[in-house]
Formats: structure tokens, sequence, C-alpha cells
């Protein structure tokens, strides 16, 4: 800061944005603070960015610190600026959001930092501007998942075309027609028949398939039309 002696000083926080899907709704990660400021409400997790790291570093310290969780899908959203954003300090946030298995995180670490999953549809009021940031999210989350198969990264290693109809009805809140959402979805040939039938399934012995997920990275900024037109507008 010496080389800028006339400069400010601004903090740069990190927010995350992380959503799950435990077979029925979508679900947001939030924790209840036990620290100021807003000791005692709800908020997104995040952190500081430290010196030593760039953005993403950061994010995914944040991230690994909350879930235990390594290399998952993460991507910046966008930054929040508000001169009055933060009641405490000036500070600029730079907002990422992630998508883990719900089942697959550190439950321990979780529960430390006094962490819960609550779905989107009962969320409670959060601080500053982080309604804001999560409504950014799930617009995000609409719009790509629509065109690149993001969804995978909400299942586990096996599932059934169902559980995957299931996933997508949750991010739309729309009811999807099961065959034309079944055979656009083997059409991209991104999943494989592991010849095993899920014994659990109430659609009689569903299918259990995986993730080509040699063809999931090559192909994954490709535009796959998952949903109609006219949900890519969200």
């Amino acid at each position: 800061m010496n080389n800028y002696p006339q400069a400010s000083r601004i903090l740069v926080a990190i927010d995350c944005i992380i959503f799950g899907f435990d077979g029925k709704d979508i679900k947001l990660l939030l924790i209840k603070r036990n620290f100021e400021p807003e000791s005692g409400k709800w908020s997104l997790m995040g952190g500081f960015l430290n010196l030593d790291e760039d953005l993403t570093d950061g994010a995914s310290r944040i991230l690994y610190n909350l879930t235990g969780l390594k290399n998952i899908y993460v991507e910046q959203l966008e930054t929040f600026g508000k001169v009055d954003r933060d009641s405490a300090e000036r500070t600029v946030s730079v907002v990422f959001f992630a998508l883990i298995r719900i089942d697959y995180h550190d439950s321990e670490a979780v529960r430390s930092h006094n962490a819960y999953w609550i779905s989107l549809e009962n969320r409670p009021k959060l601080i500053f501007d982080h309604e804001e940031m999560v409504c950014r999210a799930i617009e995000h989350l609409k719009y790509k998942a629509a065109l690149h198969p993001i969804g995978f990264e909400l299942l586990p290693d096996l599932f059934t075309i169902p559980q995957l109809q299931k996933l997508y009805e949750a991010i739309y809140n729309i009811p999807i027609d099961r065959r034309n959402f079944s055979r656009k979805l083997l059409s991209t040939g991104l999943l494989i028949d592991t010849g095993f039938k899920n014994n659990n399934s109430a659609t009689k012995k569903a299918t259990l398939y995986r993730l080509d997920t040699l063809k999931y990275r090559e192909k994954f900024h490709s535009f796959w039309n998952f949903m109609p037109d006219s949900m890519k507008q969200v």
C-alpha cells in the first residue's frame, strides 16, 4: 500500500453460493452467523481474499473449509460493490457459485460452521445483499442448465433418468414431459447404461446410468438444448 499513498482501504470478500440437490428439492447451504457483524442472522458462506491468493484459489479455500470437498464445479458469477453494502466496512464482494453432491460433503465441517441445507423456497432473510446474489445465481443456474450439462454435478455417480428429470423439474419448478426429456438425454451420448437397475426406484426398477466423463469434459461447452427455448430466457 506504500506505493499508493492516496488509495483508500477497500476489502475484497468472496461469497459462495452453494447449491445441492436432495432428490426432490434444490437446496442452498447457508450459515447461521455466530459472529459479528449481524450475529444470529443468516448469510452465505464467505471470507476475505488473502494477499497471496487469486480469486479462484480464495473461493476454493472457502468451499473446502465449509464442505471438505475439492475439485467441485465452481464458477465466478458477479461482483457486488455498492458503497453501503456492508455495514461494517467498505467491502467489494466477488461472488462464486458452486454445485455439489449433497451427500458427499463433510458433515462435520458443515456443522462446525453452523451451516444448514435449506430449500430455495424456504430460505430465510439474508444479510446485506446476499439475497440479490442468490437470485442472480438462480437465474444463472437456470440459463446454464438449459444449455450445458451442469446438472450432472448435482447427482450421485449412478442415477436414473427419472432422478435427472426430477432435478430439472426442481431447477425450473415446472413439470417436464417424460418421453421427450428421456429421448433428448439419451441422444446426447453422455449417458452410459451400467446394466443395473435401481431396485429402490418407484418407476419399476429404472435403469441406472453413469456419466461419460470423457465426453462430458470434451463437450461441456457445446450447446445441448436440454430445455425448451422459453426456459433459457429466465
